[in-house]
């Protein structure tokens, strides 16, 4: 996973980390296997979205483990708001507009800037996630709102305590 989003800032990507592994990044203890992605949709960073998936091998990922290639075009990537792909680099999702947001530039502004192995990445912050959540009203998302909010509760006391 970490390979994977070094690969995508080398290529230049302006995107911000959302789902499972935002929140395991921050502190939520949660299992993921796949990287959820919130791109720009500008098109210079299509450009670079879909360079770097090139580079991945990115193919579709279908039900029961299947894969299927597609065609990998700045303008075709950009046309759809959510793709689900398996990579050399592990599964990535990518979602333009995630529920209960605007997308990139809406979840950009509560992002957190942080360095994982080295690599500069944006997470969404837990409240968006958690506003995203909520959106989606999917039950295996609401039975997982209790556990952000005390995350987010639990990243709130060290600053309670210094104050």
């Amino acid at each position: 996973m970490f390979d994977l989003l070094a690969l995508l800032h080398r290529h230049g990507v302006e995107f911000v980390v959302i789902g499972a592994f935002a929140a395991v990044a921050q502190g939520y203890p949660l299992p993921t296997q796949a990287v959820d992605i919130t791109p720009s949709r500008d098109p210079v960073n299509l450009e670079r979205l879909a360079a770097a998936l090139r580079e991945l091998r990115a193919e579709l990922r279908l039900p029961e483990g299947r894969r299927h290639p597609f065609p990998i075009e700045p303008r075709y990537l950009g046309d759809s708001d959510s793709w689900t792909l398996a990579t050399a680099a592990g599964d990535l999702d990518v979602f333009f507009r995630p529920g209960g947001t605007n997308g990139f530039d809406d979840l950009r502004r509560d992002a957190l800037e942080v360095r994982l192995r080295g690599t500069p990445v944006r997470l969404a912050s837990l409240r968006d996630l958690i506003r995203m959540k909520e959106a989606t009203g999917r039950e295996q998302d609401l039975a997982q709102l209790p556990a952000l909010r005390r995350t987010l509760e639990l990243s709130r006391l060290p600053d309670a305590e210094e104050h």
